[in-house]
């Protein structure tokens, strides 16, 4: 009976503990606890990796040779592993003096040969994010000759062409641009693979942030780098835990379980305006919500269906009810707040316009249509009221929800009919959208150009193409707008695209939480001015 006793009331100890613990649970004052979908992460690898959590990830473990400072981002890019460049006469070569005192995690300087090791790598694996470096000229062929090491702490890129020196170095901005550890990933290299497996879940940077682990479709783990050459974060830890479903999100961070909840839906952002323990942090981003059109199908390869598939998305009515306060209605591929950026929204829900477009289409009695879709909340409910309103005019609409690996995938092997995404710019300058949404000069499959949206679609437009390489050589930044509002304006009127919404972040987050910016509309979150 005695050891009964003690067992129920050891039993009642642990059930009152954790009750306790659930009411005041609060993450240690040197810790930072994020709640995110990080599913869509597949490699940590900079010149592979180009999703939005993994951006998140690099941004704080690598440098670059220019970044943008969370303190003020309106400064653009400013000197990072790189402290001075000079261009020379005729535009096209830019040399660099790398920034003396700086290491690696490893503990290995930083140097001019890790910058040319990154970028000449980058080029040679030619994986997703690699146009961002070759559509300046660099190829597997030339890279060693464009990308030249001087001496020690010198090199430098000589582009193809004269472009804009600020629009190469937005370009070397991206997540592509990141400077690795040379000497630590070719001790890692396989079967000539430039230590691309080994990367994909190690590190090899010298930024604020080391990282300890990552989890697939879990978490991944940070610890704070006590030699960051902009001082050691104060968060020693950064967790960032996968969590799906906005109602956890909300109930972890009541809890103080997390400090940062970043999905949280507008009627969870409701919910806790009113606890003084939480805030909210709003930020427009550059994130645009779209959903396309394969051209490879033989309906949606009809403009007539395209331009009615335009009119039967309820705009709207989407902003209003369940995006409310977190998208805002935005029809062309520029965000706001970028050179060219225009306001025209042409489309808007018209069942009996859609309808009519269609019969001209040969189409009148509707086809059936599969939507793939990402496993995020906000992106299922627009696929649903995209099924609603299109069924209005008798399209029979299937939805195919996956992981944000499985539905890139497919969306990269150009094997769906209709896709809902989401696309964020890789660099602040208008060309990170125009090359992607309206340039694709070669499309065969046999391209591969799965970074570019155009291709992924299979819309070959080679005059497009030809004005978008045109704006990004236009020196006048005045003209330079003005092509791109043109090429806005046609592609809203002709590409399979209809683009939809601009993302309104808002992260809840614990009242003690300081410092927090997660980007705007050019740069993912940065965790090591963060304090509590």
């Amino acid at each position: 009976m005695n050891i009964l006793r003690k067992l129920l009331f050891s039993m009642a100890a642990v059930a009152l503990f954790a009750t306790a613990h659930s009411v005041c649970a609060k993450t240690p004052d040197n810790m930072l606890v994020i709640a995110n979908r990080i599913d869509d992460i597949n490699t940590l690898d900079p010149a592979q990796s180009f999703e939005f959590a993994g951006s998140d990830l690099i941004r704080n473990v690598y440098g670059k040779l220019v970044n943008f400072d969370p303190a003020d981002l309106s400064k653009g890019y400013q000197p990072d592993l790189a402290e001075s460049w000079t261009v020379s006469e005729d535009g096209k070569t830019i040399t660099f003096k790398m920034r003396p005192g700086i290491k690696f995690h490893s503990g290995n300087p930083v140097m001019a040969k890790d910058a040319v090791f990154s970028l000449q790598r980058a080029v040679k694996l030619n994986k997703t994010p690699a146009f961002i470096l070759t559509q300046f000229g660099f190829t597997a062929d030339n890279a060693d000759k464009a990308i030249k090491l001087i001496d020690d702490m010198t090199f430098s890129i000589t582009t193809d062409k004269k472009y804009a020196t600020s629009f190469v170095l937005n370009c070397l901005t991206s997540t592509i641009g990141a400077i690795i550890d040379s000497e630590t990933v070719l001790a890692h290299v396989k079967d000539g693979d430039f230590g691309n497996d080994w990367l994909k879940t190690h590190s090899a940077g010298s930024g604020a942030y080391i990282l300890v682990n990552w989890k697939p479709n879990e978490s991944y783990t940070l610890k704070s780098n006590p030699d960051f050459y902009l001082g050691a974060p104060k968060m020693t830890k950064v967790i960032v835990r996968h969590i799906a479903e906005s109602a956890t999100q909300r109930l972890l961070l009541e809890k103080g379980d997390i400090d940062l909840a970043r999905n949280l839906n507008p009627q969870d952002i409701t919910g806790i305006k009113g606890n003084s323990d939480l805030s909210v942090y709003n930020d427009l981003r550059g994130r645009i919500m779209y959903i396309s059109m394969n051209q490879k199908d033989p309906n949606l390869a009809k403009p007539k269906v395209v331009e009615a598939l335009k009119y039967l998305i309820d705009y709207k009515g989407m902003q209003d009810s369940f995006l409310k306060g977190q998208y805002t209605i935005h029809q062309s591929f520029l965000p706001k707040t970028y050179l060219g950026e225009i306001d025209d929204t042409p489309y808007k829900f018209d069942v009996a316009k859609g309808k009519a477009l269609l019969k001209e289409a040969g189409l009148a009695d509707g086809f059936e249509l599969k939507i793939i879709v990402r496993e995020a909340q906000e992106r299922i409910e627009i696929a649903q009221s995209v099924q609603n309103t299109f069924s209005q005019a008798g399209i029979n609409v299937s939805i195919e929800v996956g992981t944000g690996k499985q539905t890139l995938a497919k969306y990269r092997a150009r094997e769906h009919q209709i896709y809902v995404g989401a696309w964020g710019p890789d660099y602040p300058d208008p060309n990170t959208n125009a090359g992607t949404f309206a340039y694709n000069p070669d499309n065969s499959d046999e391209a591969k150009a799965t970074g570019i949206l155009a291709w992924r679609n299979s819309w070959f437009i080679p005059e497009m193409s030809k004005a978008t390489l045109a704006a990004v050589q236009e020196g006048d930044r005045a003209k330079r707008a003005a092509m791109y509002q043109a090429i806005q304006r046609d592609h809203q009127q002709r590409a399979p695209f209809a683009i939809m919404f601009q993302k309104i972040e808002q992260t809840g987050q614990r009242s003690n939480v300081k410092g927090l910016n997660t980007g705007g509309a050019i740069t993912a979150v940065s965790y090591w001015p963060i304090t509590k």
